[in-house]
């Protein structure tokens, strides 16, 4: 299962990485595949991690989460 993440803040390389970490923490992430340059990040999971999981390792790394599909 995958999930992309809308994500505002990030101005550079650091910053995607800095996201990455943090998304790729969270258990039921398999791998986290982020760009500053679109502001997006696709995830792509091993099981049922809610929304609310994800935005928090965002929000933790001190970006703001603006949507998930």
């Amino acid at each position: 299962m995958k999930k992309t993440i809308r994500i505002e803040g990030m101005m550079c390389g650091h910053c995607s990485g800095r996201v990455k970490k943090a998304l790729e923490a969270v258990e039921g992430v398999e791998a986290a595949e982020v760009s500053h340059e679109t502001g997006m990040a696709e995830v792509t999971l091993s099981g049922d991690v809610s929304d609310g999981a994800l935005t928090k390792a965002v929000t933790d790394a001190g970006y703001k989460v603006t949507g998930i599909e």
